[in-house]
This record gives C-alpha cells, sequence and structure tokens, in this order.
C-alpha cells in the first residue's frame, strides 16, 4: 500500500526536475541570444573563441571519454579543417595559393568530411592501440602536420604571412561587415563582424553538441562505451571492436576539424606553426584540449563546454580585466594571462584528480545540479526513466 504513495511523489519531483531543467535551459539560450546586444566587440571574441574550444573539446570527450581512447592529435586535425577550408573556398585565380573557388558553406561541409577521413584513415592504429600507446602514436600526427604545413606553403600557406581564409557568407549574407556598415539592427543595435560571428559560432556549436548528445544516448553511444568498459564482453556482444574505434574516431576528427574551420575564421589567418611545441597547431594545443576534458569531466558533454571556458576562455579574458588591457597583472610582473592560465587548469587537474575524478561536471552533480529522485551516473529519459525512478523510490519507502 505504501508503494503507490511514494511512486506518485517520486514522478512528481521527476516531472517538477524535468520542467526546471528545460526552463533553465531556455534562459541560457536567450541570455546567449541577446549577448551580443550589450557586450562590446572584444568580450565577443572571448566568447567566440570559447566556443572554438568547445567544439574541439566535444569531439575529444567523444573519443576519450566515452570509447575509452586517448589521443593526442586534435591539433593535427584542426590543422586539416583549416587548410581544407581555405583551399575548398579560396580564390581560382591567385597564383601563389591553390584555391577551388567552393561557396563558404560548401568548403565548410567539405572540411569537416576531410578531417573525418584523415581519422578514418588512421583506423588501422587507432583501431589496434590503446591506452598510451595510442596516445604517443596519435602525437605523431602533429608533428606530421607540423612537417606538411611547412612543406606545403602553396596550401596551408607559408610561416611568415600565411593565407586569409574566405569569410563566411551564406545566401548573400557575409559575416565579415563593419559594424557601422550593417544594414541588419535588433533592437537599435547594428549586427556587425563581431556579433554575426557571435550568433553563427553560437548555431555551430549548439548543433555539434545535439549531434553528440544524440549519439551518446544512442546505440552508438552504447557501443563506445561497451569497447571502453571491456573489449572481449563487447565483441560477444556482437559489437565489432575494430569498426567501432575507427568510427569514434573518424568522428572526433570531424568535430577537431569544424573547430579548426572556426579557428580559421576566428584569428583571420590560416599559417602553419613555426614550432611545434607553441603555435596554434602545435602540441601545447592538443595538451589543452586534453586538459578541457579532464578540468570539465571524461565523457561528460557539458563538461567540455566547461574545460573550455577554462582553458580557451582566461587567456584571452583576462587581459581584458588588467590595467588597460596590457596582457600582465600589475606593472613589473611575470603574470602574464598565459602563465595564469596554465597555473589555474594545472592545479584544476591535480584537485581534479585527487577529489572529483569526474571534473567539474560532476562536482556540479555533487552540489545537486541534477533532476531530484536521479541515482548518481543515471541518465533516465522517457517513460522507461521515469519508471525507473519511480520503481527505486517505492522500494525504499517500502
Amino acid at each position: 500500500m505504501s508503494s503507490r504513495p511514494a511512486r506518485a511523489r517520486a514522478d512528481r519531483v521527476w516531472r517538477i526536475g524535468k520542467v526546471v531543467k528545460i526552463t533553465a535551459v531556455a534562459a541560457l539560450i536567450a541570455v546567449l541570444l541577446l549577448l551580443p546586444l550589450y557586450l562590446p566587440g572584444d568580450w565577443l571574441k572571448v566568447g567566440t573563441w570559447i566556443m572554438t574550444g568547445a567544439v574541439g573539446a566535444i569531439g575529444l570527450t567523444i573519443l576519450t571519454g566515452q570509447a575509452g581512447q586517448l589521443s593526442l592529435a586534435q591539433a593535427f586535425f584542426l590543422l586539416v579543417g583549416a587548410v581544407s577550408y581555405s583551399v575548398l573556398t579560396g580564390p581560382t585565380t591567385d597564383p601563389t595559393y591553390i584555391g577551388l573557388g567552393w561557396p563558404p558553406l560548401a568548403g565548410m561541409i567539405g572540411a569537416v568530411l576531410i578531417s573525418g577521413l584523415a581519422g578514418a584513415a588512421f583506423a588501422p592504429v587507432s583501431g589496434r592501440l590503446r591506452g598510451i600507446y595510442l596516445g604517443v602514436a596519435s602525437l605523431a600526427l602533429v608533428f606530421l602536420g607540423f612537417w606538411l604545413g611547412r612543406a606545403l606553403p602553396s596550401i596551408a600557406g607559408s610561416t611568415s604571412s600565411g593565407r586569409p581564409p574566405t569569410p563566411f557568407s551564406v545566401f548573400g549574407l557575409s559575416v565579415d561587415v563593419p559594424r557601422q556598415l550593417s544594414e541588419i539592427t535588433i533592437a537599435g543595435v547594428p549586427l556587425g563582424r563581431d556579433e554575426r560571428s557571435w550568433y553563427l559560432f553560437l548555431f555551430l556549436t549548439v548543433v555539434a553538441y545535439l549531434l553528440a548528445q544524440g549519439a551518446v544516448r544512442g546505440r552508438p553511444g552504447r557501443a563506445w562505451r561497451a569497447v571502453r568498459d571491456h573489449e572481449t564482453a563487447a565483441t560477444v556482444l556482437g559489437v565489432s571492436v575494430v569498426r567501432t574505434k575507427a568510427s569514434v574516431f573518424a568522428i572526433s576528427s570531424a568535430y577537431a576539424g569544424l573547430a579548426g574551420v572556426m579557428t580559421a575564421w576566428w584569428t583571420g589567418i590560416t599559417k602553419p606553426d613555426e614550432s611545434e611545441v607553441v603555435g596554434t597547431y602545435s602540441v601545447t594545443v592538443s595538451i589543452a584540449f586534453l586538459a578541457m576534458i579532464v578540468v570539465g569531466g571524461m565523457g561528460s558533454l557539458p563538461g567540455a563546454v566547461l574545460g573550455a571556458v577554462v582553458v580557451f576562455g582566461l587567456p584571452v579574458a583576462l587581459p581584458l580585466v588588467t590595467q588597460g588591457g596590457s596582457g600582465t597583472i600589475g606593472s613589473g610582473t611575470a603574470f602574464t594571462p598565459i602563465v595564469i592560465t596554465n597555473l589555474t587548469f594545472g592545479a584544476l587537474i591535480i584537485l581534479i584528480i585527487l577529489f572529483e575524478p569526474r571534473g567539474l561536471a560532476g562536482l556540479g552533480r555533487r552540489l545537486g545540479l541534477r533532476l531530484p529522485g536521479r541515482a548518481p551516473g543515471e541518465q533516465p529519459t522517457g517513460r522507461a526513466g521515469r519508471r525507473r525512478v519511480t520503481d527505486r523510490a517505492a522500494t525504499r519507502q517500502a
């Protein structure tokens, strides 16, 4: 007799939690849509850089957190995406650089596909290695990209000047429009280059997040986690370990390729690095992406976004809040934004490993930022999920 009231209460709490979650997401989307109307251009560039990192981190957290494959090759696929977009959309009349003259939208899609194919070409390695061995093998791709970028200046641009990427435009509407010349206004605010870039990057980030969420919650995500947890058991269940590893590496590479296109738009130039250790597509960038998913929480999509806020957001935001935007904290000190950022997420990684292995996303769940009545780590959805919650609550009450 006592099970029915318990089930009813659990069901009511679950519904309330779902409404609260939907309301919070709607409020967040509304804030993100309104921010360009109030923030200056410098802060909008901070936001678009964070979104760029979030897209790449989402791809890596799928690969490492969901499928259990360690990769340090995100910087290489960023370079593949940026260079592919510049070649596909570059003008055909420029004698210095190779260009095919594609429309920007087609060039962006083509760059993502090429990056995915580059990841699939790594399948003979990614499908048979695991752990630190796969990480070292993937790191070799960064050095390969460094050499290819310098060896092919007609494609990747020179290390001194690079090549400018084609600004994004669709149906005659271009992103590269100065604010004072913009013909589109919202609430009296002209939508210039920074505002349009914000909305473009926000759209791409939301689409990338939703696609990843659908894959994680669907059949591909179950196959990834089966391979991550126990390859032998996954094989018994009918999951092809080699094919699953290869496909998830290709998907992660496609995400990195999209982040590479966004990087080219954000920096306004595509050029190879002068050093394999420091630069836009260097080993340091690959480590930064790995730090994002560790700080945010392995396998957590919201955690990947939070990690991008810390790792990519701090270096470009700190100069805006220091004295005159000089990039140093106080005169006569060596604490630059880069140094402070490295110290911050380095300390965060140590603290997270010691006290909260699930990262910032796990800390949020520990603080109660989850649906009421849900067991830790469970993701109930639909009627089946609600039924599990109510049955468990009724059992505890009885």
